[in-house]
């Protein structure tokens, strides 16, 4: 996991891609859950809710401690992250709370892909072809 900002940045390994695929859309199920949860007690107290959006994206990365001997910092780098956050950009112009790449629909196990609705075809800055995103059908 690596924090960039406001941002979270998750790694979900598996041998089999489907797998990942998988526990990602577990992940987001229980972060969605508990944003609800959060938010019902703040508007009880009445205060200010949050939200979140993500992408969820498959492709390669390498990762782990890269820096100095006066500094070392756990990152992950690679297009794959690249495109993972031009995707997530793209979450409120699109106002999607959950952005899924064709490399992750292609991946993911058939009862995962079948949750999924294409919300149209994308340029995203810095990835030389536009493609087709969805996103979760409880979602639309």
């Amino acid at each position: 996991m690596k924090l960039i900002g406001d941002g979270t940045l998750a790694i979900f390994k598996a041998d089999d891609p489907g797998e990942a695929c998988r526990c990602a859309l577990q992940a987001e199920t229980l972060t969605r859950g508990r944003i609800a949860a959060l938010n019902f007690k703040r508007t009880a107290q009445g205060l200010a809710v949050t939200d979140a959006y993500l992408s969820l994206h498959i492709g390669d990365v390498l990762y782990g401690n890269i820096g100095s001997s006066d500094r070392l910092d756990f990152t992950v780098v690679g297009l794959a992250v690249n495109e993972a956050s031009r995707i997530a950009i793209m979450c409120r112009s699109i106002e999607r709370a959950v952005l899924v790449s064709p490399s992750f629909a292609a991946a993911a196990r058939p009862e995962d892909r079948a949750r999924l609705v294409s919300v149209g075809r994308y340029a995203l800055r810095g990835v030389a072809q536009s493609q087709e995103l969805f996103t979760l059908e409880d979602n639309v």
